[in-house]
């Protein structure tokens, strides 16, 4: 970073969770202090193979890991936690705080990751304060969302007061009661709020945001035509939906197996939490269900996504041992599909249906609604903060500028808020908002199988591999220069109307005639054949080979080329003198 901010300034770097949704990622700096606010992760799209999660390109803090203090969490999804225990491992984060429910799910992580010993996990209530260093006192604002345990932070910092929303919708009719702390924020707005850092995911959205508790009604009456044994599926973070078809399980007389590790996991933490309230009689392992008439049964599964290991996935590819979907059953999809998982969820519908299920779906079913808040959500956090200064994020790029818009709209001036990039370094003063520089941003990529980060040469073979195929040739040489064997050639993957036996006919040439012309180059000039250069032959060999296949396929796969050289030593030894090579 450079030294154009001044050192009474607050710098705000996103370095995920803009332009996007998912992998929210926030540092605030201020002198020589950091504090991280949530670390998410995102999941892969289809032409990232064999990529298990993607991270935010963390460049920057590992350049400055001895400036990091703490950590503050908002809440428990994935895109806001996910990535902790991937950062664990390079960076020393001393302390991270964050809500009952978050921490748990945490705590899980940490110790999957065997980097539960690398940080201290300290839970907080709503209006606790925390502090992170000698420059950041944040308190906990509660909020309601998607999931159970949310908050907005109120970040306290010399240059002034800074508003973060984390993730956010105004629920006025909570299912657990919790209802979102409108007066404190507006308290804070009275004394005075320097910046607004704000959610736009429904930024293009109008009016406000439904009440989870909206979706009752229509879940009970899915539930009341359904005659069969009932699946659904949903987000298994959201806690207030699960616990409401749980509630539902039990006025509609059916008993209740759980598919799916992540649902699980999070139903145990948060009956423990006493955020789902149920007798332990509700459950039933999978191994009971078929003892059972099908109109006692509901299966909770993952899965709402498409995901391909997901519980529902499986069982509408008839991948699963112990559930198969039979003529009569009712599948609830109590969730929308979120950008670029569409084509993977209606394949999964059309699936079941074929398999004869009767699947309930699609917004206009009423069995959804979003954990984010609409314009006029966005509009009343404005009105109750009145910030100075205003920073759209959590967002792609049309909604941060729909935000903007409804900002300005309040009486925000447009110089007084920003739209920001990923890796943008943000200065924030008492009398001023400007992008002053630009920080390493990106993705880094997870292959968990082996636990590794996948750089962008390895990402772009996979592609290559899976979009065009390979092709494989050995080729074995002897002193003179010529192949003492007809290659070995492979396909795999290749689309082609060449001939396979003209295609090697054209690898053995290209061989053949490079050598041909070039080994006496390669050679005229060493005092013994013992100093060959193999692998600049090999290279040189590959090269013309690609070029090759390029010209007569048209198409560009993957090429292996193996060279084998003579394995015993040379008989006669060459000279740099023609005259003596010759005798």
């Amino acid at each position: 970073m450079n030294q154009n901010g001044s050192s009474s300034s607050l710098k705000i770097v996103p370095l995920g969770g803009l332009h996007e949704i998912g992998k929210n990622t926030c540092v605030f700096e201020y002198n020589d202090e950091i504090m991280l606010l949530d670390a998410g992760l995102a999941f892969p799209t289809d032409g990232m193979h064999g990529i298990n999660i993607v991270l935010p390109d963390m460049t920057y803090l590992r350049e400055n890991r001895h400036k990091i203090k703490g950590m503050i969490v908002t809440h428990g999804h994935e895109d806001h936690i996910g990535g902790i225990p991937f950062h664990l491992k390079q960076l020393d984060i001393p302390v991270i705080y964050g809500p009952r429910l978050a921490m748990a799910l945490l705590q899980d992580k940490l110790q999957e990751a065997g980097v539960a010993d690398r940080t201290e996990l300290r839970t907080v209530a709503p209006r606790d304060m925390v502090r992170v260093g000698s420059s950041f006192l944040v308190e906990y604002i509660r909020n309601t969302h998607s999931i159970a345990d949310s908050f907005s932070v109120a970040i306290h910092t010399p240059a002034g007061v800074v508003i973060h929303t984390g993730d956010f919708k105004v629920d006025h009719t909570p299912v657990d009661g919790e209802k979102f702390d409108l007066q404190r924020l507006a308290e804070h707005g009275e004394k005075g709020v320097l910046c607004l850092i704000s959610d736009s995911t429904n930024s293009e959205v109008a009016g406000f945001t439904p009440s989870e508790r909206s979706v009752y009604p229509n879940l009970d009456r899915a539930f009341t035509q359904a005659k069969g044994r009932l699946f659904v599926t949903t987000f298994a973070s959201s806690v207030h939906r699960v616990n409401m078809i749980l509630e539902l399980a039990r006025k509609h007389n059916r008993v209740v197996s759980v598919l799916g590790r992540s649902m699980l996991n999070v139903i145990a933490h948060a009956r423990t939490l006493g955020y789902i309230k149920c007798d332990d009689a509700l459950f039933v392992p999978l191994n009971m269900v078929n003892k059972l008439p099908d109109e006692r049964v509901l299966i909770l599964t993952t899965g709402s996504q498409g995901e391909p290991m997901a519980a529902m996935t499986r069982i509408a590819n008839q991948d699963h041992k112990q559930v198969k979907i039979r003529q009569g059953d009712t599948v609830i999809f109590s969730a929308n599909p979120i950008p670029g998982n569409t084509i993977a969820v209606v394949n999964t519908i059309d699936k079941l249906m074929i398999q004869g299920a009767n699947v309930i779906y699609g917004r206009d079913k009423g069995i959804h609604v979003s954990g984010h808040g609409a314009q006029e959500d966005q509009k009343l956090i404005l009105a109750l903060t009145r910030p100075k200064f205003f920073l759209p994020v959590h967002g792609e790029h049309r909604m941060l500028v729909k935000h903007s818009e409804t900002a300005r709209s309040m009486g925000i001036p447009a110089e007084n808020m920003v739209i920001i990039n990923n890796g943008d370094v943000v200065e924030l003063t008492r009398e001023s908002i400007r992008i002053i520089d630009k920080v390493p941003s990106g993705v880094e990529l997870v292959d968990s199988a082996h636990a590794g980060v996948v750089n962008e040469r390895v990402l772009k073979e996979r592609q290559q591999l899976a979009e065009e195929g390979v092709v494989t040739v050995a080729a074995a040489l002897g002193w003179t220069g010529q192949l003492i064997a007809k290659p070995e050639i492979h396909l795999r993957g290749v689309a082609t109307t060449v001939e396979k036996l003209k295609l090697e006919q054209l690898i053995i040439q290209t061989i053949e005639q490079f050598l041909s012309n070039r080994w006496t180059e390669l050679t005229q000039t060493l005092e013994s054949l013992d100093d060959i250069d193999w692998v600049r032959l090999k290279s040189d060999i590959e090269i013309e080979l690609r070029r090759q296949l390029r010209r007569e396929l048209q198409s560009n796969p993957t090429l292996v080329f193996l060279l084998q050289p003579p394995l015993d030593s040379p008989v006669a030894t060459r000279r740099r003198s023609p005259a003596k090579v010759a005798s």
